[in-house]
């Protein structure tokens, strides 16, 4: 067969590292067809589309590109393919048409080939109305699309993709796919793409999963599924009991339970193989099960499973003393919220208030105002108007106040880089007002919590994304706040780190934290209590998970009543 791509005993090593990235992997990608890199944080995936775009050299091994020796000739390679990576750089001062203009000239691309080159990518990227506006004025996904444009501004035989919709709303993630598909239909190119959305990779002809720089598996979705066939089932939770706190206890079970996952109220869950049936229902106490076919991901939970034990943290490790009395008093009131930037309204008269406890989801395309009430809402930002109360305290009025009541993690890592993840955690300590003998034990908790120990002297922006993320959390329980905000804290992480960071979550809402979370895992909305949905500044839906799929007309799952209520919104907003 014609490989697009080929690598045999591909190995690679950095300088100083104490693991490899590429173990001896091993595999080919076929022409003419989607193929995906799935893995956890740290498996590699980055470092091979890096290899394969010549931009690095392998330790050991060959990788073949087109044919060509990657290793020997990179430039060869470079001239006949386009590489899309995680942060592609836009000129943000530049205008849409102005950055595909400039691409156009670095990659030589003629006059005449430009205008139906370009036609078609706006088309394609639904950007044709937006020519004129500034890359920095586009919203994420807007910015993923135009980077996709830019990349696609000459012809390849081959197009590397890496983790191409991390940060991207569901709306625009659907887009995104759906340009990728046409290339791959339509123009017969060859795709290989990372990302950490299995329902993505289940799209795909071929999936290669890597794990710690070694290759796992590779087949096709319908294959790789296969590894779970008989042990998927969904659990309805018994009366009294809600599918949060049951997904808490199965996670906690993990000699008899792979995953376990809210589904629109209740759970999906993965037996594991040896475990005994009457095992399995005594665990569900009284909970109703019912098999169904496994999805991609139960295979690759499977397969991490396997090669990561322990990693899910046990209940109650809240890391926080407990909060309140349980009477489930209103901490933060919001009504009509208002901000304008010039003549711009980025929130519109926006209301609704949060429960002690109470794990309350912020949702919305990017470019919604959800940041922007976000940032309101930690006080780092000034409203324009209307009310703000959080912890009893006026925003407008005493924000470094209600800030002492505050954890924050920040969407992007947002730490000292050079510091050491024990000198960030004593350095925030101190400006959270912890010292002495307060600060060292409130540090050897959240070390062991998050599982730093054995990093406390590494400097924390050489840590894996996944360990950024646990030292972002750490450091915002530090001071033990009675609220949390969470920045699209997910974004990027593999499905099991999205599993240990929610059932952290959970332990700390029964600790009496309230969390206030931004995310576009709309699977992940079925973790909160309540939800909000927000577009273009005004608020679409209020209520919990289950309300909001019934004003979307009884939708399945909460991907598909985010979508139909924002696209409705839309379409009535264009009339």
């Amino acid at each position: 067969m014609d490989h697009a791509l080929a690598a045999a005993n591909l190995h690679k090593r950095f300088k100083d590292a104490p693991d490899a990235a590429l173990r001896d992997v091993t595999l080919a990608v076929p022409r003419g067809q989607l193929t995906a890199l799935v893995g956890p944080d740290g498996a590699g995936k980055t470092t091979f589309l890096r290899v394969a775009a010549g931009l690095l050299a392998p330790t050991r091994g060959t990788m073949h590109v087109l044919g060509i020796d990657a290793a020997a000739a990179p430039q060869r390679i470079q001239d006949r393919i386009s590489y899309m990576p995680q942060r592609f750089g836009l000129y943000e001062d530049l205008s849409v048409q102005e950055n595909l203009d400039l691409y156009a000239d670095l990659h030589g691309v003629a006059q005449l080939e430009r205008r139906e080159r370009f036609a078609r990518l706006l088309k394609m990227t639904d950007l044709h109305r937006f020519t004129t506006r500034l890359a920095g004025q586009l919203s994420g996904g807007m910015k993923q699309k135009l980077g996709l444009a830019c990349t696609l501004v000459r012809s390849p035989e081959l197009l590397l993709l890496d983790e191409p919709t991390v940060g991207v709303d569901p709306l625009s993630r659907r887009e995104l796919w759906q340009i990728v598909q046409e290339l791959v239909e339509h123009d017969a190119l060859t795709v290989v793409v990372s990302t950490a959305y299995l329902d993505e990779a289940e799209r795909c002809a071929a999936v290669h999963v890597l794990h710690e720089g070694r290759l796992l598996a590779s087949g096709p979705p319908a294959q790789l599924r296969e590894q779970a066939a008989g042990s998927t089932f969904i659990v309805t939770p018994a009366d009294g009991d809600s599918a949060r706190d049951l997904q808490a206890r199965l996670l906690d079970a993990q000699d008899a339970i792979v995953d376990a996952v809210p589904q629109s109220d209740r759970v999906r869950v993965i037996r594991r193989h040896n475990t005994k049936g009457s095992t399995f229902t005594n665990l569900l106490a009284g909970a109703a099960q019912e098999p169904v076919p496994p999805r991609l991901e139960d295979g690759f939970m499977l397969m991490l499973r396997a090669e990561r034990s322990g990693a899910v943290a046990a209940a109650g490790d809240a890391a926080v003393a407990p909060k309140g009395n349980g009477d489930k008093e209103t901490v933060i009131e919001v009504h009509d919220l208002v901000r304008r930037f010039g003549d711009f309204t980025a929130v519109d008269k926006t209301s609704f208030d949060v429960k002690r406890g109470e794990i309350f989801g912020l949702l919305g395309p990017n470019g919604a105002g959800k940041t922007t009430t976000f940032r309101m809402l930690c006080g780092l930002l000034p409203a324009s108007g209307g009310t703000l109360q959080v912890a009893g305290v006026d925003l407008r009025r005493a924000r470094a106040k209600a800030r002492r009541n505050i954890g924050y993690v920040a969407q992007k890592f947002a730490l000292y880089g050079t510091l050491t993840v024990g000198e960030n955690l004593r350095f925030f300590g101190g400006a959270y007002g912890l010292h002495g003998k307060r600060l060292h034990e409130r540090t050897q908790r959240v070390l062991d919590e998050f599982q730093l120990r054995e990093h406390v002297d590494a400097p924390s922006g050489q840590l894996p994304g996944g360990f950024r993320q646990r030292l972002a959390m750490a450091v915002a329980l530090l001071h033990e706040p009675g609220i949390l905000f969470l920045d699209e804290p997910t974004s990027g992480a593999d499905p099991l780190a999205r599993r240990e960071f929610w059932r952290r979550i959970t332990a700390l809402s029964h600790a009496g934290v309230t969390t206030v979370v931004t995310t576009h895992f709309m699977e992940e909305a079925e973790y909160c209590d309540r939800i909000a949905i927000q577009d273009a500044g005004r608020l679409l839906a209020l209520g919990t998970p289950r309300a909001v799929r019934e004003q979307a007309g009884g939708a399945a799952t909460m991907e598909e009543a985010f979508i139909g209520i924002v696209e409705r919104h839309r379409n009535g907003a264009a009339r």
